[in-house]
């Protein structure tokens, strides 16, 4: 029998070809590449990631109070929650500095814009995770994510109070600002500055009546007008944020539970009720839009593993621990896709 000739074989491609050192080389440069791969089109709404994990992490440490759960759940999810708030930092501050105009365009789109109130509020709950074991970062942290958040909010109420917005643009997003005024409170429990009390008084004055107002707006619009983006389905779920993390702030300055406490807890589980059927659905393609599901049922477990702690009811602590594990394995869903999209280069690629 002949040899078969060299040429007929085509030679296998090698993992260290130059030519895809190339590729990942100009990706992560934000240089275009083969399909236009470019840190200018990652979104700011990936900074829902860090609020998700860190929600996660905090409930995991609720659970392993009340509960009994493995402290290394909670400090692993922590290292997570840490680690990833780094790195889309690191991501878009290099966004920040090669496409300024980008950024800008981002900022003041009258919907996206609104997804900047989840910077402030990922540099509250990473000070909030970090608090145990660095009290003193944590302190620093938090500080600056208050004055983060004031200021994002202020910028983003005056630019709606200017007139002439197209009320089609009233969606869920426009509630993170607002809602992020609440995470000041909420996430205020181990900083004993002598100045936190008034802040928190604050901070609750202006995301309680920020939340009330625009969610009337929200659901006025949603009752009234065509249905939202299919791309935007994911961020019903921020529709539970104002109540579960209404409940959570008020049950800080107020300094308990009590009944006014169980009726924000009771109509932020009735909301979610309503809007989980429509949420999560198979025909909802994965963007990182998704990450928008995360900080409000965190925030959710959070306020039922409290509010079950609070009743010792046998049925209300089989709800907790149904929500925890369902968020848990949500967002380990939404971390395996996310990493997916990054690997494949989707992630920073034009939406």
């Amino acid at each position: 029998m002949s040899a078969v000739p060299d040429t007929a074989v085509p030679a296998a491609p090698s993992p260290l070809q130059p030519v895809q050192w190339r590729r990942w080389f100009h990706r992560f440069r934000g240089q275009p590449g083969k399909a236009d791969t470019s840190v200018q089109h990652l979104p700011v709404n990936l900074f829902g990631a860090v609020m998700g994990l860190s929600g996660l992490a905090l409930a995991w440490r609720v659970a392993q109070v009340a509960l009994g759960a493995p402290a290394a759940v909670a400090d692993a999810i922590a290292v997570l929650a840490v680690g990833v708030f780094v790195l889309v930092t690191a991501g878009y501050g290099a966004k920040f500095v090669r496409h300024p105009a980008v950024v800008r365009a981002e900022f003041t789109h009258p919907v996206a814009g609104n997804f900047f109130g989840t910077i402030g509020i990922s540099i509250l709950l990473v000070a909030a995770v970090i608090a145990p074991q660095a009290p003193a970062t944590a302190r620093v942290v938090w500080t600056l994510g208050v004055l983060v958040t004031f200021a994002l909010g202020f910028v983003v109420v005056t630019r709606l109070l200017q007139g002439r917005v197209d009320p089609a643009h009233a969606v869920p997003a426009w509630l993170i600002p607002g809602v992020a005024t609440l995470d000041i409170a909420v996430t205020s429990g181990a900083m004993d500055m002598p100045w936190v009390t008034e802040v928190n008084l604050l901070a609750g004055a202006v995301g309680a009546m920020l939340a009330l107002v625009l969610f009337a707006l929200i659901v006025g619009r949603l009752v009234h007008r065509d249905p939202m983006a299919p791309a935007m389905t994911p961020s019903l779920m921020i529709l539970v944020a104002p109540f579960a993390v209404g409940f959570l702030a008020y049950t800080r300055i107020a300094g308990g539970i009590d009944r006014f406490a169980a009726v924000l807890f009771y109509f932020g589980l009735f909301m979610f009720a309503v809007v989980a059927p429509t949420v999560f659905r198979r025909s909802v393609a994965f963007t990182p839009a998704w990450w928008a599901v995360g900080f409000p049922l965190a925030a959710l477990a959070n306020a039922a593993l409290r509010y079950a702690a609070f009743t010792a009811s046998r049925p209300l602590w089989l709800l907790a621990v149904a929500l925890l594990g369902g968020l848990t394995l949500v967002l380990a869903w939404l971390s395996l896709r996310t990493l997916g999209s990054l690997f494949s280069g989707r992630l920073l690629r034009p939406a």
